[in-house]
């Protein structure tokens, strides 16, 4: 992106804007009223000569791995480095770090203009505003061009058609969250503007779309103030028995996997199952208790999200959910409708009696173990009377026995994501079994953290190795959604 100006860099809001057509950078940009204090020049007046001597040149890369490939076109002749070099006292080339080596075309004009690459602090970097911008030009571009490819796709018999609808959506509702960022109540930060627009986005997405929306990069993008770099090691791990890598396929975040507890579950239960669903992401029709808890959930998040305080209001989400879910008016679903209301009077009850306060709701966690991404989210967070927190997960299952809590890493994951991304040193954690109206805390000899380490630790490592061997078992693949395509299901 090429900006040119006379004097100073007031101007250069609106320089940056109309320099996209001349840097060839496809997408109209998001004009601003602001009148430069200084001249700006054109390319072609710097190659005749009819231009006056400029004092700065500004070319950045705010998104530089989504404009990787973008070259700029300035006019035929004496190349734009060596142009820019010889008409303007100043050349500056930023480029947002982000672990990787700077876009070859401004490692290019940063040659020819004799320069050396800066650290700059965070107050020197471009405002957040022009980042957002750079991101939604973008990605609307990427949008656009990934349209004719998905339309073309509904037509044919494929496994994977509704993973490329989901991925389409999920980036229209990305340029929706960076619009929205845009037009945020003037003095508010991009965090807080961010955590209320998810929250939003996240109320009017399928369980697909979820997934794929929480597993986006572009969060962290914007509030660590870069672009996504792939990371290191990309194309240089190969599959496991010689077979062919699916290194591409891995949910990879920086040089490791990004994982969540329910990624540990489903790998640990079945190294197949868990490449099955996140690496070749096969569909599957969810069953109907998942939709039954799904829906479940929705309502308590709205209801806390929203303000409620009624059981009226609760009775009230819980038609909307109901039918936005699916779940009809049946036989069978009409009994899960009647415990779903039981239950839910049953939780406005414990919540108006109990003396702990809760503080937090969906509060999402993002830590690192390693070399390996921890991601999540806590259903709800209570402060208790002494002024400790406890971490509780709603479950619309039957209780898990004893035996299965000493194997469970859930909330012991969850206590080690409160110390480590929200600094919160201790906390008790909970399972909450809604339709029981039963909370199972869990015991202090249960949370370990050390264990949860080497679990993550583990499993991480055996999907960068792609060890993806079946586990078969009557118990395990009974329940599994994936036995008509596995060769070795039992049962």
């Amino acid at each position: 992106l090429i900006a040119l100006a006379e004097t100073g860099q007031e101007g250069r809001e609106q320089i940056y804007g109309e320099s996209l057509q001349a840097a060839g950078i496809r997408g109209e940009p998001r004009r601003r009223e602001v009148e430069p204090a200084g001249g700006k020049v054109a390319l072609s007046s710097l190659r005749t000569g009819c231009g006056p001597r400029v004092e700065y040149a500004y070319l950045a890369s705010l998104c530089a791995e989504r404009l990787r490939g973008q070259r700029p076109s300035p006019p035929d002749g004496e190349p734009l480095g060596e142009l820019l070099a010889r008409s303007c006292r100043s050349v500056v080339v930023s480029c947002l770090a982000g672990g990787g080596d700077p876009p070859e075309e401004l490692e290019r004009l940063r040659l020819a203009a004799g320069g050396v690459w800066e650290q700059m602090s965070g107050d020197q970097a471009d405002d957040p505003e022009r980042m957002i911008e750079a991101a939604l030009r973008s990605m609307r571009q990427e949008l656009l061009d990934g349209v004719a490819s998905i339309g073309g796709r509904l037509g044919e018999l494929r496994l994977d058609t509704d993973i490329d609808v989901s991925h389409g959506v999920v980036r229209y509702l990305e340029l929706i969250k960076l619009a929205a960022l845009l037009e945020r109540a003037p003095g508010q930060s991009v965090a807080d503007a961010l955590a209320d627009v998810n929250s939003r986005l996240l109320a009017a997405v399928t369980p697909l779309q979820r997934e794929i929306l929480e597993s986006s990069t572009l969060d962290e993008e914007l509030l660590a103030g870069r672009a996504a770099q792939p990371h290191p090691g990309a194309g240089l791990i190969g599959g496991a028995g010689g077979e062919p890598s699916l290194e591409r396929f891995l949910p990879m975040r920086g040089e490791g996997v990004l994982l969540s507890a329910t990624d540990i579950d489903t790998y640990r239960a079945c190294p197949l199952r868990y490449k099955f669903a996140r690496v070749l992401r096969i569909p599957t029709e969810p069953t109907r208790s998942q939709r039954f808890g799904i829906a479940i959930h929705q309502v308590l998040e709205r209801y806390h999200a929203s303000g409620a305080r009624t059981v009226a209001e609760l009775m009230e989400l819980l038609e909307v959910s109901w039918r936005r879910s699916g779940l009809g008016h049946g036989e069978r679903e009409a009994a899960l409708h009647a415990k779903a209301t039981v239950a839910l009077r049953r939780y406005h009850e414990r919540l108006a009696e109990q003396e702990a306060q809760p503080v937090w709701f969906e509060r999402s966690f993002s830590f690192q173990l390693e070399r390996h991404q921890v991601r999540g989210r806590v259903d709800r967070v209570d402060r208790l009377p002494d002024g400790s927190h406890e971490l509780i997960d709603y479950k619309t299952g039957r209780p898990k026995s004893e035996q299965e809590l000493r194997r469970d890493i859930q909330l012991s994951l969850y206590a080690l994501a409160a110390r480590e991304s929200w600094q919160l040193q201790s906390s008790q954690q909970a399972y909450h079994y809604l339709l029981d109206d039963v909370k199972v805390p869990l015991r202090s000899d249960q949370a370990d953290p050390e264990r949860v380490r080497t679990a993550v630790i583990e499993v991480g490592e055996a999907i960068m190795q792609e060890r993806f061997e079946p586990t078969p078992s009557a118990a395990v693949c009974g329940m599994c959604d994936y036995r008509i395509v596995c060769p070795v299901a039992e049962g």
